[in-house]
């Protein structure tokens, strides 16, 4: 460190600093008019780390990382990070970066410590790995912009942090949903019209579960076979004025055109004239809904909540809504599930697996591993996107050609049919005539 020079000029005191040379010139940092000697001297410490970080002040933080991620989450995740991630970033640091190290200051919390706080983690819970990325990527993110975004930190300790080896458990593990079990849930659930379309539709793209859930009728090109990803469907439980709410996919390349096959495509379109012909039946009973825009103070719009048309406002043509129209989200499938643990005997089993049984299987099929990054709506294939455009757009269309051919069966090719049994039409009768005798 270049030696801060001090003296007396006066009644004040003076710091002198030799920096580099302009020109083969030497160069002074300077500054008078300090009462006492111990001011010019911090002072002038204070001005050569100025020096040295390019211009930019440091002064140390005296935060708890507690405090600190409070201040995070409002300035930083608030503004620039979905809704669901946010409800995740809050959990992991509630519950585990508060608890075990939220107590100690943000400046002297080091690699060391945050490398021994995540092997603790990791041999005290069963979690995924998948979960403990996310922990990472709190951990790693709250400390790169303490770092390099606000300037509480000089160093970033988490830059080298790392999860150390994790034996999964099989609980933890995906299922893998073989030929057979897709044949014995369609043919339990063959007379749930909406399950059955939705899981349909989840088993032959590998769309997100969210993504599935957002499609509108708009978003499906059923003559061409093309869905069109554009939006994403999450929910705010407690959110009593609305709890269906449609954003943007997950990441930028969620965004994307995908090719569907003839089963897929014969199934969707039997769906849509079945839901036209329950309009039809409902009539002033069916439910319709449309995006309402909620804007911040500064008229930002920061959420598309979706609610009752009952202005009749523009439509928004919902394509898994019941039979009544209603909407239920990402909840069509949880009742099914139920059964299909208890009931099927398949255990371990989510609706979100499709996304991984799709996947293997269309990888089994020849089709390349970037190209299935592609249908899934990966962000790291851009790259690829950029350059064979074309050629992945042959191999998408392929791909999901292939699939259908060795998925065939006539359990399936039954049930998209969607048939209105005479039995619940009498139903469905009854229940108009009844609600329109009580009005």
């Amino acid at each position: 460190m270049s030696k801060i020079n001090i003296r007396k000029r006066g009644n004040f005191y003076e710091y002198r600093i030799e920096i580099a040379k302009v020109d083969n010139k030497r160069q002074w940092l300077s500054k008078s008019g300090f009462r006492t000697k111990a001011e010019a001297l911090e002072s002038g410490s204070l001005a050569y780390t100025e020096y040295l970080n390019a211009g930019i002040s440091f002064k140390q933080c005296d935060l708890s990382y507690s405090d600190y991620l409070d201040y995070w989450l409002k300035n930083y995740c608030m503004n620039n990070l979905k809704y669901n991630t946010i409800q995740t970033y809050k959990i992991i640091i509630n519950k585990y970066l508060k608890k075990n190290i939220g107590k100690y200051k943000l400046s002297t919390i080091t690699s060391v410590a945050l490398n021994s706080f995540i092997t603790d983690l990791v041999n005290e819970y069963n979690h995924s790995k998948t979960y403990y990325k996310n922990i990472l990527k709190v951990i790693k993110g709250s400390f790169r912009d303490a770092c390099n975004l606000y300037g509480f930190i000089k160093y970033n300790p988490a830059l080298t942090l790392r999860l150390p080896k994790i034996e999964e458990e099989l609980n933890n593990k995906r299922h893998y949903y073989t030929n057979e079990e897709i044949d014995k849930i369609i043919d339990r659930f063959k007379d749930n019209a909406t399950f059955v379309a939705s899981f349909l539709t989840s088993c032959y793209t590998g769309m997100r579960t969210g993504e599935v859930f957002a499609l509108t009728w708009e978003d499906i090109d059923l003559e061409n076979g093309i869905i069109n990803i554009r939006h994403n469907l999450y929910d705010k439980p407690k959110d009593s004025l609305g709890r269906w709410y449609l954003g943007t996919t997950k990441t930028i390349s969620g965004t994307r055109q995908i090719y569907i096959g003839n089963t897929l495509i014969t199934a969707l379109k039997n769906f849509k004239e079945r839901q036209e012909y329950l309009k039809g039946i409902f009539d002033k009973d069916y439910k319709y809904y449309h995006l309402e825009t909620i804007k911040n103070d500064n008229g930002k719009v920061v959420d598309k909540r979706i609610v009752i048309n009952k202005n009749n406002e523009e439509k928004l043509n919902l394509v898994f809504t019941n039979d009544d129209g209603s909407f239920s989200g990402t909840d069509v499938p949880k009742y099914p599930f139920k059964i299909i643990h208890s009931e099927l005997g398949i255990e371990k089993c989510r609706f979100y697996d499709l996304r991984g049984t799709y996947a293997t299987k269309v990888l089994n099929n020849g089709t390349k591993i970037n190209d299935v990054a592609n249908l899934l709506g990966h962000r790291n294939v851009e790259t690829t996107e950029n350059y064979y455009i074309t050629s992945l757009e042959d191999n998408r269309k392929s791909a999901v050609e292939l699939f259908d051919k060795n998925n065939k069966s006539n359990v399936i090719e039954n049930a998209i049919r969607f048939q209105i049994q005479e039995g619940k039409l009498v139903w469905i009768m009854q229940y108009l005539e009844v609600n329109q005798f009580i009005l």
